[in-house]
């Protein structure tokens, strides 16, 4: 089934209008985990947000954690070409003036899209925007820091011809405008695995990201 999504804390007439936010989960087979990443994501208190699952036709506890959801986000549960087309479904349905993707067992830190409308708020020009990624294990403890710590480094100094080398753009902090999806299309559903990296350099061919200095997720 596939809800009308509703917006969670409308906002109030005296209150600074942030811009609308789509996020869309791929999940298949994610019931152990998907569950704390939509409470990651419904916790975030924004104003104006819209929250997509598609499922890939989940065998496991994943339709009953997202029957429980229901009224507060939207789902369609139905087989699909993989973890790339999941997330263009997604895209194709998402009504946001900015959006991003986070995958069913990522985490949105508290208060990260507030951070996010903020910057895009402070650069009306920018088509997207980037933060710091936590690497952290099934339990949420941070590992891999020297790996944390390397993609930071090259997040503050930021240049086309680094991010040729090595992917120091972490996913699941990352958003893009309407404008852009508009611009350079959706994801190549020919990759599987560096679907993300690839739609890097596309944005960044056009425009240098914003850089967020803040842990905006968990990996």
């Amino acid at each position: 089934m596939l809800p009308t999504p509703q917006s969670i804390n409308p906002l109030g007439p005296r209150m600074k209008k942030y811009p609308s936010i789509s996020i869309i989960t791929p999940s298949f087979n994610q019931g152990s985990f998907i569950e704390e990443t939509i409470l990651s994501v419904l916790s975030q208190d924004y104003p104006d947000l819209e929250y997509l699952i598609m499922d890939g036709g989940s065998s496991d506890s994943t339709l009953s954690v997202l029957k429980k959801y229901s009224g507060k986000l939207a789902w369609l549960s139905e087989t699909d070409h993989g973890q790339t087309d999941a997330i263009n479904k997604g895209l194709r349905r998402a009504t946001g003036a900015i959006v991003g993707y986070l995958n069913g067992d990522d985490l949105l830190l508290p208060g990260a899209l507030r951070k996010v409308a903020e910057a895009f708020i402070a650069e009306p020009q920018t088509w997207w925007v980037t933060g710091k990624c936590r690497i952290v294990d099934e339990e949420n403890h941070e590992i891999r820091r020297a790996i944390t710590v390397y993609k930071n480094t090259l997040l503050h100094v930021r240049s086309f011809s680094s991010l040729l080398m090595t992917n120091y753009i972490s996913q699941p902090a990352t958003f893009w405008r309407r404008e852009a999806l508009e611009s350079i299309g959706y994801l190549d559903e020919g990759l599987r695995y560096v679907m993300d990296y690839e739609y890097w350099l596309r944005l960044y061919s056009k425009s240098p990201p914003v850089f967020i200095p803040e842990y905006l997720a968990a990996f």
